[in-house]
Formats: structure tokens, sequence, C-alpha cells
């Protein structure tokens, strides 16, 4: 058994972390900007939003909807310091290295791409969205925080 087999094995038997579903809109998003371009957001989400020794508004920082990595940090515990420590042995304190950067970027990697996996497509569903020359930003707001704007979306 894998060490995220094991990882996944523990958070199936939480029942706030098993709970998690992408939502419409985030199964939308998934589906339609794929698994490789949501993987570059969370590399950024996780550069930008944990990696500093004291992230700001550390517990508080990843929103319960809004994108894909965020749906997925909280299912895999990966939202904040304080989970990283308890369920990944990641000490608070200190800056995430690149090696435990990349680590959460797995564990977010498996979650989502098992959510891909359940994704019906979007015949099958019957569902239709709406034509958007772009898609809208993550604000935030009820962080007060900067909109989101990943590379790929950036003018």
């Amino acid at each position: 058994m894998s060490s995220l087999d094991a990882l996944f094995d523990r958070l199936q038997q939480s029942a706030f972390r098993r709970q998690f579903r992408l939502g419409v809109k985030e199964q939308a998003y998934l589906r339609d900007k794929g698994l490789p371009l949501v993987m570059q957001h969370a590399e950024e989400i996780v550069a930008n939003r944990l990696a500093a020794a004291l992230p700001a508004r550390d517990g508080k920082q990843t929103p319960f909807r809004g994108h894909p990595v965020f749906i997925a940090q909280h299912a895999t515990a990966c939202c904040c310091r304080g989970c990283l420590e308890e369920w990944h042995g990641i000490a608070r304190g200190r800056a995430l290295s690149a090696e435990q950067q990349a680590y959460i970027v797995e564990v977010l990697a498996h979650w989502l791409g098992q959510q891909a996996e359940k994704l019906p497509s979007l015949a099958a569903s019957g569902a239709r969205l709406a034509a958007r020359s772009r898609p809208k930003k993550n604000t935030d707001k009820h962080l007060g925080q900067l909109p989101i704007v990943f590379a790929d979306e950036a003018e």
C-alpha cells in the first residue's frame, strides 16, 4: 500500500473530510479546463496561500467553494498549516520546502483525479453551460483578499 493510499484510507475515516464533493460549478470548471491546468492552479494556490511560515489568515485562508482545488484542499486536509501538521506531519512555523509543496500538489492531484473519473460528460448529464468569453475570477470577498488571477487568465 502506498503512502497516498494509507493517507486516503485515514481521510475516509473522518466524517468531515469525506463529506467534500465538487459542486456543479467546480465540476464544470474541472471538465472545461482539464486536470493539467487545474493542477497548475494548485501549484500557485499552495505557493501563495500555504508555503509561507506564517500564512495570512491561517486556518481561514481556504474557501469552501469557488475552485476545485479549494474543495480538494479541505477533503485532503491540505487547507491550512494546522491540518497539514495534524494529517501530514508538516510542521507549522517554517516555510514549506519545494518537496513539501510538490507532495501537497500530489495529494490534491490524487483526489482531483478520483473526482475527475466520476464526472459525467456534458452530453450524458444534459447540462449546458452558459458561454462566456472569460471565466469569472474568484475574488474571495469574504476573506478580504485580492482576486485570484491565474497565469492562464492574466490579461
